[in-house]
């Protein structure tokens, strides 16, 4: 599959005719919201969790270098917490945009809490994609981050602002907590390198 995924996105319009959809965001669409909304919830999908196992093309990295961003890898009984947005079905022309380095729509129950369910969409970005790079230690993903930049600004960015929305979320997420410890500590050492 094409890194661009905008064409599939488009024809993968099953919401179309319905006034509001409710959109999943469980990486930078938890703390950076440049689309309108008409609600905004936290939330959670059951069965996947978040790995830094994609390629950023466009935003945190270059066609080049890559940086590493999240995307979603299925496990049974997990649950993974964000945030859920309501929005109009006009806005995924531009979510489209933002999410076109090889994520596509996918339909998705959105659990609110308190037994509130409803029918959603999220944006995964699949082993199939041409911009994915797979599992990797956390250690060597900080590695990689700490030294990638892109138009968005500094990978160490993107990793360090969803640790912190996470944690505003009460959401306990091993695998990001434990690539930004490494990254952390990566940042100290070469601080420490530095000042000698």
């Amino acid at each position: 599959m094409s890194v661009d995924t905008r064409q599939a996105n488009r024809r993968r319009n099953r919401h179309a005719g319905q006034a509001q959809v409710w959109l999943f965001g469980y990486g930078s669409l938890i703390y950076k919201v440049d689309f309108p909304y008409i609600e905004r919830r936290p939330a959670c999908i059951r069965h996947w969790v978040r790995r830094f196992w994609q390629g950023s093309h466009d935003h945190r990295g270059t066609p080049q270098a890559p940086g590493r961003v999240v995307t979603l890898v299925p496990q049974p009984d997990a649950v993974c917490i964000g945030m859920a947005y309501l929005i109009t079905p006009a806005v995924f022309a531009q979510l489209d945009l933002r999410e076109k380095n090889g994520y596509l729509r996918c339909t998705t129950e959105i659990d609110f809490g308190n037994g509130e369910q409803a029918e959603g969409l999220v944006y995964i970005a699949t082993a199939e994609n041409a911009a994915f790079l797979g599992p990797a230690p956390e250690a060597e993903i900080a590695r990689h981050i700490a030294a990638s930049s892109g138009p968005s600004g500094p990978n160490r960015d993107y990793l360090l602002q969803l640790a912190t929305a996470l944690r505003e979320l009460d959401a306990h997420d091993p695998h990001v907590f434990d690539v930004e410890r490494h990254l952390i500590d990566l940042l100290a050492s070469q601080r420490g390198a530095d000042q000698r």
